[in-house]
């Protein structure tokens, strides 16, 4: 297995919408129980925007965290393939890679943006 100590996932969380694809897969990659998690999604909010009508009112952030439990496939980066929770994102919200590349990608992206090092 090749050293992926450099390498992480980056998150744009703006665009998350909480679907649980990423749970989903990673779950059944590493045949994890319905209560263990390898990225786990938090709920951040509701709270009012401030320009926001009736209608539009709240907002809220879902961002997705990996745990102690992902090693971010290694398996199939050795495979030359992507992580599951990326593979599976419906948002396109996800990547991974190494950090230095990760952190150039995240400048361009804007301040909801989170690079996560896995172990």
């Amino acid at each position: 297995m090749a050293d992926y100590s450099n390498y992480g996932l980056l998150i744009d969380y703006k665009y998350c919408d909480n679907c649980g694809s990423c749970v989903v897969a990673c779950q059944e990659e590493k045949g994890l129980a319905a209560d263990q998690y390898g990225i786990k999604v938090f709920e951040k909010g509701p709270w009012k925007k401030d320009d926001a009508t009736m209608e539009d009112g709240w907002d809220w952030d879902y961002i997705p965290v990996p745990t102690d439990r992902c090693d971010m496939c290694a398996e199939r980066l050795d495979a030359g393939k992507k992580p599951m929770c990326v593979k599976h994102c419906l948002t396109f919200c996800m990547d991974y890679g190494p950090i230095e590349v990760l952190a150039k990608k995240a400048a361009d992206l804007g301040e909801k943006v989170a690079i996560y090092k896995v172990r």
